[in-house]
């Protein structure tokens, strides 16, 4: 069998304030802005794309800040913690990073064998640390944070489900994942050649109030697929499973499909090419506004109507 998805491609969510958003995700974590564009269906909305050096798929957390609006909830049919992996020697050293920037945590906490910290970015949305050195992927040097604790990409994302079957059946009929551990109604799951990044938990939370989108709430997850071929595949695949898949929509830096889970969660594939460097130096990432070809003529009136941002 081919393998049509490899793991986590993205995790998109809303967010506030537009400087608040960078100064949590490049200043506390340490990620790199990798893209600085536009919500192509708001164009008054930024786009930011935050990942490693080079945006590979399976670093890329991404945020539309819509300014004032009201926070999210977590609850049932939501990607609650987006968890991010980074060595285990660094522990200590984020527990007193994030202390020093007085932002609460909870932890070092245990799950199936691993050790993680909790804690929310500026608008709430629940993220986690998880020490491990399972993981090859090399770190980005920022000259802030020593490449030898800086985050690698995602290690796994929690989706809280008010009934696990279906979304269960989804995930290994159809998306090629394999259950690989079970704890306190928490079931992992692992794509392609597994390891941080590929991991999706799912968390039966039958009693969770139904979440509520707003400002730090997930949007979508994104799965990576290797190219148009597979992504066609996989949509194939879920219209034969009863789903109903978009079109393939051109996201400039990938082609994408989504579809709803039975939880109700957004689900996206998204193709890993052609990648950030398509429209900027891979040494310029992130530096400059940039459009779609659709949107240039509008340029200056996108640029007045939004807010200015320090990197």
């Amino acid at each position: 069998m081919n393998t049509l998805i490899n793991g986590i491609h993205h995790v998109t969510a809303l967010a506030g304030d537009a400087q608040r958003n960078v100064d949590f995700y490049t200043g506390v974590l340490g990620l790199r802005m990798v893209k600085k564009t536009i919500n192509f269906d708001a164009p008054d909305v930024y786009h930011f794309y935050y990942g490693d050096e080079t945006g590979s798929p399976g670093s890329i957390m991404t945020f539309f800040p819509y300014g004032n609006i009201p926070r999210g909830r977590k609850g049932g049919g939501q990607l609650t913690y987006t968890a991010f992996s980074v060595p285990t020697a660094s522990l200590s050293y984020w527990m007193d990073r994030l202390a020093e920037y007085n932002i609460p945590y909870a932890g070092p906490n245990k799950r199936f064998n691993e050790t993680y910290l909790r804690f929310e970015d500026y608008d709430g949305m629940g993220i986690e640390l998880v020490a491990n050195n399972e993981d090859n992927r090399p770190s980005w040097d920022n000259g802030k944070i020593p490449a030898d604790y800086a985050v690698k990409g995602f290690h796994s994302a929690t989706l809280n489900e008010f009934r696990v079957d279906k979304t269960v059946a989804l995930l290994t009929d159809t998306m090629q994942h394999r259950l690989v551990a079970e704890e306190a109604d928490r079931f992992r799951f692992v794509a392609g050649i597994g390891g941080p990044g590929t991991y999706i938990d799912v968390q039966h939370s039958p009693n969770d109030i139904r979440a509520l989108q707003g400002a730090g709430s997930v949007h979508h997850i994104a799965f990576a697929t290797d190219n148009d071929e597979t992504q066609i595949a996989i949509q194939e695949n879920l219209q034969e499973a009863g789903f109903s898949p978009t079109p393939v929509l051109d996201r400039n830096y990938f082609h994408s499909i989504y579809f709803r889970e039975p939880g109700g969660i957004l689900f996206e594939v998204a193709t890993n090419p052609p990648g950030f460097a398509i429209d900027e130096p891979a040494a310029a990432l992130g530096q400059e506004l940039k459009l779609p070809e659709w949107y240039e003529p509008r340029r200056a009136q996108i640029e007045s109507a939004l807010p200015k941002i320090q990197l």
